[in-house]
């Protein structure tokens, strides 16, 4: 159970709690047991509104308490503990996780396979038939499910969360409190190859990748996701960084702080992406190119040269009906010919 006074320490280390101090000390200490919308939401439950569409719950939630602006403070029914912030969607995030499930104790597994020069901190879990490889450090409360392979001379920080069959590669750095999803792989061997003479009979030749990946603090990378090592450089993730499930990053790619990157993008190498960008689901970015700062990338666009300024950039064509769609596609190569 958490209480509102915990709610609020909680929710203070973003932003404040507006009306804090009008609140009783029997309000204070009512109990909360989870979060819920506000149509459903029970007395013990926390809900909010973030977006005015659902105004209209506000009056009649059941919830026993509910974050929103001091704009619809008033709307909040009478029994409910209004909780008055500037932003309650970011209210609802810092709150989410005091009710979300706790990792249960620290230890290693039995039947975890730790090098004997592996340096393994306080308060750390290692999970069952986990394989953590020579002169690897793990900081303290780091927890790593089962099946987790950390690879020599790789440097995890302290308070990280790695999921069930992650794998990362030799010599790479992860920051402090990162999170990486079941299945992600970091640090493999990036897709570097020379053409021989005649690839169809004498082959490729494999281009050793010697660099490494270096992720920054307060990462998560979600399941499936593989970020390939340095061919000669790093390949390197900033820090508060979010990459979502399904994203491909190449060798030597370089990503800034805080940009946010959703599934299916695949981002070829060399490149370099700024600070605080978005990029939407499915964008493909070309090799060898940089975008600049604060830039959004919408769905399914395809990125083949620098951007250089700072805004919104789309490609490609929403859905229309299928007669529409190849009257325009033939009308487009047309274009293409002149």
């Amino acid at each position: 159970m958490i209480t509102i006074e915990q709610l609020i320490t909680r929710i203070e280390q973003r932003q404040p709690v507006l009306n804090k101090a009008e609140l009783s000390a029997e309000q204070y200490r009512l109990n909360l047991d989870s979060i819920g919308n506000l149509t459903t939401a029970n007395r013990q439950q926390l809900s909010f509104l973030a977006n005015p569409h659902y105004l209209s719950s506000l009056s009649n939630s059941e919830a026993g308490a509910v974050l929103t602006t001091a704009e619809h403070r008033d709307k909040v029914a009478k029994n409910t503990v209004a909780l008055v912030v500037a932003t309650p969607y970011l209210a609802y995030a810092s709150a989410s996780q005091l009710f979300a499930r706790q990792q249960s104790g620290s230890g290693v597994h039995p039947s975890a396979v730790i090098a004997e020069s592996a340096i393994i901190g306080n308060q750390v879990t290692i999970g069952p038939f986990c394989v953590i490889g020579e002169r690897v450090q793990i900081s303290d409360r780091s927890a790593l499910d089962a099946h987790v392979v950390v690879e020599a001379d790789t440097t995890i920080g302290t308070d990280c969360v790695i999921k069930s069959q992650v794998m990362i590669g030799h010599d790479c750095i992860i920051g402090n409190h990162v999170r990486l999803h079941a299945g992600v792989s970091i640090g493999s061997e990036g897709f570097g190859f020379a053409p021989t003479s005649n690839p169809s009979v004498t082959g490729w030749e494999r281009i050793a990748q010697l660099g490494r990946v270096v992720i920054g603090d307060h990462v998560r990378i979600g399941s499936q996701t593989c970020i390939d090592r340095g061919a000669i450089d790093d390949t390197v993730i900033g820090n508060h960084v979010i990459i979502d499930n399904l994203v491909q990053v190449a060798h030597n790619v370089r990503i800034g702080d805080g940009t946010a990157i959703a599934a299916q993008t695949g981002i070829a190498g060399s490149t370099t992406i700024g600070k605080r960008c978005i990029i939407g689901g499915a964008v493909g970015i070309t090799g060898h190119i940089e975008i600049t700062d604060d830039v959004t990338l919408s769905g399914m666009t395809m990125v083949t040269k620098s951007i250089t300024t700072a805004g919104s950039y789309s490609s490609g064509t929403a859905a229309m009906p299928t007669a529409n769609w190849r009257r325009a596609a033939v009308r487009f190569r047309q274009l293409g010919r002149g």
